[in-house]
Order: C-alpha cells, then structure tokens, then sequence
C-alpha cells in the first residue's frame, strides 16, 4: 500500500530541525538514536525525478554566501521586502547594515526561525495578501533563486501587479535566477521538450517540496533565461533595467518601476 504524505509545513519544519542541528537547541532529528542526522530537503518534480538539497544552507552567513548574493544586497536600499525570507539570512544582514526590511514568506515555522534568529519586521503571507496590509517600499528582493516564484507567463503579470500595489515611486525589484538551458542531460532537456509540447516555458517547473512525513501542494516554479524573462516582464509597469550574469548560469535582473 502506497501512502501520501501529509500537506503541511515543509519548509517550516526542516528550518526549525536545521536550526536544531546547528544549534544543539532543541529536538533535532537522531541516527540510531544518538546522533544528529543531516536535514535533507526533498524536491520532487512532476514528471517523477526527485533530488534531495541538505537545508543547511538556509543559514548560511555572508562568508558563504554566492557573490551574486553580496551584489544584489549591495544594491538594496530604502524601505526593502525580503520575499521568500526563509531563516532570514538576508534580512540579518540588512539589519546589521541599518536597512529598514521586512521579512515576507508564507511559512509560519520559517518566520518563527526567523525571528529566533533575530529579524525583527516579519509577515506571514504573500505578495498578494500583503498589499491589504497597506506598506510601502523601495526595494524587493527576491534571492536564493526566488526569480521562481513567477510561476510562468500566467502568473507573471498578477505578480508584477502586487509588487507595484506595494511600491513607492522609483521602487527597484533584483530577482536571482538561473538559466535551464545550459545542460545537455536527457532527464532535463527531454522535460523542457515536454513543458514547451504543453505550453509552458520550458524551465517552468512543477514541484513539490518533502520533508520526513509532509509534503507542500504541488506548486509552479519559474527557472528560465534572462531572455524568456524579458518577455515575461514586458508591457507591465515595470521595466528591466539591468541583467547581471556574472556568475552565469546565475544572474540578477534588476526592474524599475516605470514613472
């Protein structure tokens, strides 16, 4: 007999264990009942592959951050929302730096992380429900490669729209992402031939996150070009103005808020 995972709080969880691990605080998983065992993060994609990530880099300081990471907070200023927070790694560093942030995710456990770490300023909830909430600001970040949270052509335009209901005039939005097309492994370029057949972009995932015994929905996650995005972006209210692709495959593309 085959039994489904339970939906909930995947992200949540393995932060509060990872923090566990990395601490000593707390209950943490054990092998054999005696050691830590290493926090594993379970993604698993429509089309059956399945790849696991240790989660321990969720709490990465700056020493071991990408340097793509360095630039786009560089470039962060004002009023800034941290979407995708996480454990808060960003948002720590901007609070060091005297930056005003918020730390925006819909993982109620992640935020509870977060704040043992330190953030201050946390939402719980999306860039859709947030804008009821009525702030403002000068800078979204969206790191970590949470270009993905675009979903694809459908969602774009909705989320463009949100960011701008939260922005002031001359907002700035750095988005890291990842180019797909680089590879040449069957597994992948057979899943992109299969997305584009359906209509979709072709790095346009569709995914569910596992921990232990919970699993996310099912959800969308947008891997795709600087170019794909371009188009993504175009006829909105926001306009690229910069693609940093330094570390490429890696990239962060900058947006302004059109005047």
């Amino acid at each position: 007999m085959t039994v489904e995972p339970l939906i909930g709080d995947v992200i949540g969880e393995l932060l509060r264990d990872t923090l566990a691990v990395a601490t000593g605080v707390g209950p943490r998983p054990l092998v054999g009942g005696r050691l830590p065992r290493p926090v594993i993060e379970i993604i698993e994609r429509d089309d059956g592959l399945i790849n696991g990530a240790p989660a321990a880099h969720y709490l990465d300081g700056p020493a071991e951050w990408q340097p793509y990471d360095h630039r786009a907070v560089d470039r962060a200023y004002g009023e800034t929302l941290d979407i995708g927070t996480g454990a808060g790694r960003i948002a720590l560093l901007l609070q060091e730096r005297g930056v005003p942030v918020t730390g925006l995710d819909t993982s109620a456990g992640a935020l509870e992380v977060s704040r043992r770490r330190g953030v201050r300023r946390l939402v719980h909830g999306t860039v859709d429900t947030h804008v009821a909430d009525g702030p403002q600001y000068d800078t979204f970040l969206l790191l970590g490669n949470n270009l993905g949270l675009f979903e694809g052509r459908e969602r774009a335009p909705e989320f463009l729209a949100a960011l701008a209901a939260l922005a002031r005039p001359g907002a700035q939005i750095i988005a890291q992402g990842t180019d797909p097309y680089g590879t040449r492994d069957p597994l992948h370029t057979g899943y992109h031939e299969r997305n584009r057949r359906r209509g979709r972009l072709g790095g346009q995932l569709r995914l569910r996150l596992r921990y232990r015994e919970l699993s996310t929905e099912w959800f969308d996650y947008l891997v795709c070009s600087a170019d794909e995005f371009a188009a993504l972006v175009h006829g909105t209210g926001w306009r690229l103005t910069d693609v940093d692709d330094s570390d490429a495959p890696y990239y962060l593309a900058t947006l302004r808020l059109v005047d």
